[in-house]
């Protein structure tokens, strides 16, 4: 039976948001938590931006040593050739790539007004993956840009001809969170049946339908005899009015009625990474997590009710379908209230040595801070380069990845226009 695979797309779609950003290092600790999450890829970035240049050669170099273990770390351009050779000669050891192309006649007329053809974008699009198969590319997957806006027989032309060149999967996207539940799933049944290639879904949230949209196309992809690939985000993070939340989709595909029996995630996902990951996330974002928000939010095992709190307190599951444990909740959240030392860009050795020996117990000792004084100031630096990144404290397990791993922090904190 075809599965679900997980395609998270923070470190690209999220952080395109209009007025949010991640720092390098907060974008590398996002992969690490998808990592051991479980989930099977990031589309970690752009190879053809010079700022991400040396974060992307520092990630694929965490593959390599192990440090991420099972991620796949896929990069984002345009389907044309000259992105693929850029893609390539500014991160060589780039093995995937996913290449993205318009194609309704909204965004052909509206965007290349008249300069390009439908038969343009097929064209633009095979050679690209031609392009990147050449050039040692292990995997590349198409994407349709506004896919829910084009024309049905034109998206299954475009998609059999990328499965003729090769490409891997074809990714639907419903840009402008046009589709619904319904509608998708018709559309992603078609393509598997006919295209006969994986379909990869894209979702946003601009009707408030960007997990249930999600969950019905990967359905008409599995339906029609493919495996489906759902893209989400980290709290929902994404242009406008967000992507499909991960956590969100996680429950609703092992969680809702009678879902998960036939339709099923691939791989190991460790749910109770949940808590950490969608905390992170936010600190790093500045959102906060919406109290409502599935699985994460403030309230979704409070009860105040009279009712609600009898018949919890008797039995958990007649008001909560899921537990706070599987999703990693249930440590007190600890606020200093009294003094603090916290880590800055203008930190010193003493209060550092501080901060580090406070942080845990259990650190490693290959994790704890130097004796060398010479040592210690090295990673004192870089500390500081990191706050000058962020603007805000770290967190633990910043400062444990700097101290384990500092010829990487160096690398991502690197940056030269």
């Amino acid at each position: 039976m075809p599965k679900i695979y997980l395609v998270d797309v923070t470190n690209r779609d999220g952080v395109q948001t209009a007025h949010l950003g991640l720092s390098k290092i907060e974008k590398t600790l996002i992969n690490i938590y998808l990592d051991e999450m479980g989930v099977f890829s990031s589309e970690f970035g752009f190879p053809t931006t010079q700022h991400e240049r040396n974060y992307l050669q520092a990630n694929l170099k965490m593959a390599q040593r192990g440090i991420i273990k099972n991620l796949v770390l896929s990069g984002w351009i345009r389907g044309i050739v000259d992105d693929v050779e850029l893609a390539i000669k500014q991160v060589p050891e780039i093995k995937h790539l996913n290449l993205s192309m318009s194609t309704s006649d909204q965004m052909i007329d509206g965007k290349f007004k008249g300069n390009k053809t439908r038969e343009d974008i097929i064209n633009d699009m095979t050679e690209a993956v031609d392009a990147a198969l050449a050039c040692g590319i292990q995997s590349v997957g198409v994407n349709a840009e506004d896919a829910s806006r084009t024309d049905i027989d034109f998206l299954v032309k475009y998609g059999k001809a990328a499965k003729a060149h090769g490409a891997a999967r074809l990714r639907y996207c419903d840009t402008l969170g046009y589709d619904n539940p319904f509608s998708i799933y018709q559309t992603a049944l078609t393509l598997a049946q006919q295209v006969e290639m994986p379909i990869e879904i894209h979702c946003h949230g601009d009707l408030g339908m960007a997990v249930g949209t999600s969950l019905a196309g990967a359905k008409g992809a599995i339906d029609g005899g493919q495996d489906a690939y759902i893209n989400t985000t980290v709290n929902g993070i994404g242009e406008r009015a967000g992507n499909a939340d991960l956590v969100s989709v996680i429950l609703a595909v092992t969680k809702s009625k009678d879902f998960g029996e036939k339709y099923q995630l691939a791989g190991n996902i460790k749910l109770d990474i949940a808590w950490k990951l969608a905390q992170f996330a936010s600190y790093a974002f500045g959102v906060e997590i919406p109290i409502n928000q599935p699985g994460v939010g403030r309230n979704c095992f409070a009860h105040a009710s009279g009712i609600h709190a009898d018949g919890v307190l008797k039995d958990p599951h007649n008001y909560e379908l899921y537990s706070y444990e599987e999703l990693g909740r249930g440590e007190p959240l600890l606020v200093e209230t009294g003094r603090e030392i916290c880590t800055g860009q203008y930190s010193g050795i003493s209060g550092f040595r501080y901060v580090v020996k406070t942080m845990s117990q259990k650190i490693p000792e290959d994790i704890r801070l130097p004796t060398n004084k010479e040592a210690a100031n090295k990673i004192l630096e870089l500390v500081r380069y990191a706050n000058v990144e962020t603007h805000k404290p770290l967190t633990e397990d910043e400062l444990k990845f700097i101290c384990q791993y500092p010829d990487i922090a160096q690398q991502l904190l690197t940056n030269t226009p």
